[in-house]
């Protein structure tokens, strides 16, 4: 489908699905981002659904301007997804050797590795003393969470955080896809900029202080660039770690096996970038949303049991560039938690080796949009390479 504008907003709103299937919070937080005096444009994708100060799913351009909140507290979350030579005629008929051997590597939910990951374990990833020089360079406030940001770098987390053994619909070759953030660091960076910045006097007349702004050329908004930029490269590498780490369990786990590894493909989907649209340079955050430039591979999951597809972007400027990141919820998980039971995550996720207990229940593919309609409704925005199926789901 193309885009319908957003009438009545200061700068141009455009949607990617139907404006009337936008629950009411959503769409109120739309308008507003679209009206402050900073915004240069807002793409809605179609998975948009309700979050703190700006929607999930949206993708907004500013000038001279960023918006903590319209990055979210995972800074530089994302997917990364590898693809291996092995089929499903390689794996074992009970994949609960394979989960556990996981979950055994890749620490998850709160917990951490008990020593840092050695780096040279890694493969093509470098300048790791460049990198973590930088952490003495961040908000002085988190200093003393450098021992933690460090066990913690190559970990899942929980929430919507997963790793999966996937098979590619038509080839049943065999994909390794995780989707994860800058873990607990992120976090507290971004809640110590979105506090400083609902302060700022320019900010007093917001419709939702949740959407302060930080400005080009003041000490608040260098600071949060800074802070900002280091934490999208802790997630980006937390990733890479754990594509390794998992890359070992599976040849630890078919040693005959003999396989091979394409390069990653990987993506942040809640981030700020620097690009240039209709001849003005914009600062342009993701929540929700990925790259889509020509060209650009990028992952689009879907929920436990409904599989993710490989897609290239088409480079569509309306968008900015941009596609979905996922499906999308259609029911918070609170409402999920209160209607459906761990009974009802057995029989949605029947064929997936994963938890199935009711820790995990508010996952559902229930609580989500269909993936399959979500991806109907950006046709001009990506085109689709690869249906993959995951046959084991590890979460926190």
């Amino acid at each position: 489908m193309t885009f319908t504008a957003l009438p009545g907003t200061r700068a141009p709103v455009r949607i990617w699905t139907d404006p009337a299937s936008i629950e009411e919070q959503a769409l109120r937080q739309v308008r507003n981002i679209g009206a402050l005096p900073w915004v240069h444009g807002v793409a809605v994708m179609p998975d948009v659904h309700y979050g703190k100060g700006a929607t999930v799913g949206s993708v907004i351009a500013m000038r001279e301007a960023v918006s903590p909140a319209a990055v979210g507290v995972d800074i530089g979350c994302g997917m990364s997804a590898v693809r291996t030579s092995l089929t499903a005629a390689d794996l074992p008929d009970d994949l609960s050797g394979l989960r556990g051997r996981i979950e055994d590597a890749i620490p998850v939910g709160f917990r951490s590795h008990d020593h840092p990951v050695n780096p040279r374990r890694l493969h093509g990833t470098g300048g790791w003393a460049r990198f973590w020089a930088g952490f003495d360079a961040l908000t002085p406030s988190v200093a003393q969470l450098r021992d933690r940001a460090g066990k913690q770098m190559g970990t899942l987390g929980g929430g919507n955080h997963f790793i999966e053994v996937c098979l590619e619909a038509g080839t049943d070759q065999v994909w390794l896809m995780l989707h994860s953030g800058s873990r607990n660091i992120g976090k507290e960076l971004a809640e110590r900029h979105m506090a400083v910045a609902r302060k700022l006097p320019h900010n007093a007349d917001l419709p939702d202080r949740d959407l302060a702004v930080f400005l080009a050329g003041t000490p608040q908004m260098d600071a949060y660039r800074r802070d900002l930029f280091w934490a999208q490269e802790y997630a980006a590498r937390n990733r890479a770690t754990m594509v390794a780490l998992l890359c070992q369990v599976v040849r630890d786990a078919l040693p005959s096996a003999d396989v091979r590894f394409d390069p990653p493909i990987s993506c942040h989907h809640n981030y700020v970038a620097e690009e240039r649209y209709d001849g003005v340079d914009v600062l342009v955050t993701r929540k929700g949303a990925i790259r889509a430039g020509t060209g650009d591979l990028g992952i689009i999951p879907g929920s436990i049991g409904t599989g993710s597809y490989i897609v290239p972007g088409l480079g569509n400027p309306d968008a900015f560039c941009s596609a979905s990141h996922g499906a999308g919820r259609r029911m918070s998980r609170t409402k999920a938690r209160k209607t459906f039971t761990a009974s009802d995550l057995v029989a949605q996720t029947a064929g997936v080796e994963c938890r199935k207990d009711a820790g995990v229940v508010d996952e559902i593919p229930g609580a989500c949009k269909d993936l399959d309609s979500v991806i109907a409704q950006q046709t001009d925005l990506v085109e689709v390479v690869a249906h993959l199926k995951q046959v084991v789901c590890v979460k926190g």
